[in-house]
Formats: structure tokens, sequence, C-alpha cells
């Protein structure tokens, strides 16, 4: 485990695997370095590339300055960046994704491109109405101390598949997920807007704008107006994938250097 500061000095805990190009990856809610879905997915991914894999700030060892701010995330992508020898690739995960757009808009200079899959904005006002409702439920959940249950509430509110959500206490992770439950607002605070598609049109990196065949309707409404917007980017749908992406499949996307739009 090495750390990097972050503009704020928040310290970010990070790991690092492999060798190759940099690929910074950044995960989803509820996701930490140190969780086995994350770690077999670094585990492949560190066979093509050196990984970064960071837990986000207020997760596992990282700190957590407030008040919390998506611009300050951004920085923490920027610090692991640096730590990564000032360029890498940025792979994001569903509000990871949204993290990883932001970070090609403000810094394109340390950022060779992105791969981003089954990015979890809202797609219409409708669902933010519904999706302001499950903050608020997992708010309530938060205020009462029960995190636990904060955590299989947002993600049954988002379509997380029943079965991963009921085997979740079974995970040598769980502990550690339902302590991070806090950070849960964070990614309603980065997902619960519309994508800011006015101002991706500024990107100048090449992105690859992934989702899977399995995954929710609204967020292959969500890629295909992100791919039409940014100018430098692809778009793909991931056969037989859902939300829970296998490494294995999005392997060659994140090798493919070629696909720059």
């Amino acid at each position: 485990m090495q750390f990097a500061t972050s503009k704020d000095g928040t310290e970010l805990a990070y790991d690092v695997s492999g060798s190759g190009p940099a690929l910074v990856y950044i995960t989803g809610a509820t996701c930490f370095r140190r969780f086995l879905p994350i770690v077999s997915d670094v585990k492949l991914f560190a066979t093509e590339f050196t990984v970064y894999n960071y837990d986000r700030r207020g997760r596992g060892a990282s700190g957590d300055a407030q008040p919390y701010a998506i611009e300050r995330e951004v920085d923490d992508i920027e610090a692991i960046i640096d730590a990564a020898g000032g360029r890498a690739i940025l792979y994001g995960h569903s509000s990871g994704a949204a993290l990883a757009l932001e970070a090609a808009a403000r810094m394109p200079e340390k950022i060779d491109r992105v791969v981003i899959y089954d990015a979890s904005y809202v797609h219409d006002e409708a669902e933010q109405v519904s999706y302001a409702r499950l903050a608020e439920r997992v708010r309530d959940r938060l205020a009462g101390a029960e995190n636990g249950r904060a955590v299989r509430t947002f993600l049954q509110g988002i379509g997380m598949p029943r079965v991963f959500i009921a085997l979740l206490p079974l995970f040598p992770g769980w502990k550690t997920m339902k302590a991070l439950a806090p950070t849960l607002m964070y990614d309603i605070a980065i997902t619960e807007i519309l994508p800011p598609v006015d101002r991706f049109t500024g990107i100048q990196v090449p992105v690859q704008v992934v989702v899977g065949e399995k995954s929710p309707p609204e967020l292959h409404q969500v890629a295909r107006a992100l791919a039409d917007a940014v100018p430098h980017s692809t778009h793909r749908m991931l056969a037989g994938q859902n939300h829970m992406v296998s490494a294995k499949a999005l392997l060659p996307i994140l090798t493919d250097s070629g696909a720059n739009g």
C-alpha cells in the first residue's frame, strides 16, 4: 500500500500491480481497492497494464476531508495520475465513469485515453425524481446508523441483482462496505444529474463509451447520449454483460488503443 496526497491534503491509499502502460481504476459505489471483485479485476488488468487501484476518498484506507465536492474527487484522480508518472489511461465504472469524464474534461494533458463502463447518470427528469426519493431513503438509513441497510437500499434501488445483494454479508469485505456507506451520498451527488453533455463536448481525449447488453435500458440511453456528445469517442455494447461486467470481456477494450472516434 502506498499513499498519494490530494490538493486538500487528503491521503489516498493505492496499490500498484503489473507492468505496461499506467491504468488508473476508478471504482463505483460501495467499492474499495481490497473488495474481492475489484481485486479480481485488477489481477487480470495487470497482465497488460500497470494498474493503480486506489481507495476513493472516505473508503478503505483513504482519508475524507470535508466538505465533499465532486471537484475534490477529480483532484484525487490527478494525484493518482501524478503518482503514476504524470500520464495515464483512465478506466471508470458506474459513478467512477462519471468521474473519469470529469477528469478528461479538466486535464487532457495528463490522460492518454478513457474507457467508461455503465456511466450511471440519471437519464431523464422522471428518473431524477425517483432517484431523489432513493437518496432520501439512504440518507435516513445513514442518519439512523443503519449502514448495512443503507447499502442494501441503495443497491436495490439502482437495480442490482437481488442474489448479489443477498450474498453481500458473506463477502469478506462486507464490514468495510458498511463502514464506507456514508460515501453513497457522494456517488449520488455525482450521478443525480443528467449527463452534462454540453460540457463534455469539449473533451479532447479519446473516450470509449461502453455499456453492458444486459445493463438497464436507462444506462443504454446515457451511453448513447455521451457517445454522441464527446467528440473523440466510440460506443460499444458488450454482449452478455450486465452492470457487474466481466474483466475478461472488458480487457480487449482496455487494450484497444486505436479506437478514437
